[in-house]
Order: C-alpha cells, then sequence, then structure tokens
C-alpha cells in the first residue's frame, strides 16, 4: 500500500511538473531559440506556429488538471480513511465491555 501511495505522489509531482512546463514553454524566448536550430524547414515551422504551440499549451493544462484531480483523490481517500478509523475508535469505546452486560 505505501508502495502505491509513492507511485502515486510521483506521478502527481509528474503531472505537475510537465504541466507547468508544457504551459509556459512554448511561449518563451528559449522555445525560439532551441526551434530555430531545427533542420527541416517544415518542422521548424510548424514549431513556431502559434497554433502549435497553444496545443502544446493545451497538453500542459491537461497535465496540470489531471495532476489535480488526482491530488484531490488521494487527499480525499485519506480524510475518508482518517474519519473511519476516528468512528471505529469511538465505537469501540462506546460499546460496552463484555462484563458489563
Amino acid at each position: 500500500m505505501r508502495l502505491f501511495s509513492l507511485l502515486r505522489v510521483s506521478f502527481i509531482l509528474y503531472c505537475i511538473e510537465a504541466g507547468i512546463f508544457l504551459l509556459f514553454a512554448p511561449w518563451s524566448p528559449v522555445w525560439d531559440q532551441t526551434m530555430v536550430q531545427i533542420p527541416l524547414e517544415g518542422l521548424r515551422t510548424l514549431a513556431l506556429n502559434p497554433l502549435f504551440r497553444g496545443a502544446v499549451s493545451g497538453f500542459g493544462l491537461v497535465h496540470l488538471v489531471w495532476g489535480a484531480h488526482d491530488l484531490d483523490a488521494l487527499l480525499s481517500r485519506r480524510r475518508l480513511r482518517a474519519r473511519t478509523g476516528a468512528a471505529d475508535a469511538a465505537d469501540i469505546e462506546s460499546r460496552p465491555a463484555a462484563g458489563d452486560q
């Protein structure tokens, strides 16, 4: 169970990192400098096209939403476990002892 949680947190961090990078990188000056070095003219033109940059940014936004969704699911599951555990503990304390019946 711990390994699953560790992998899930790692995936959430990946989604947030990749999302931020893909959202902002296409609009940075570094993108222009890198894409100008592509030797194929058609690919260079495509990479510098605002529509393509918007698509890359949209893909980054999808990553951010996916990471936020998984983070919300992870936190909700923890809150539910905490509530269930507290309710179980209160239920056990309120039961009469075996000798009291």
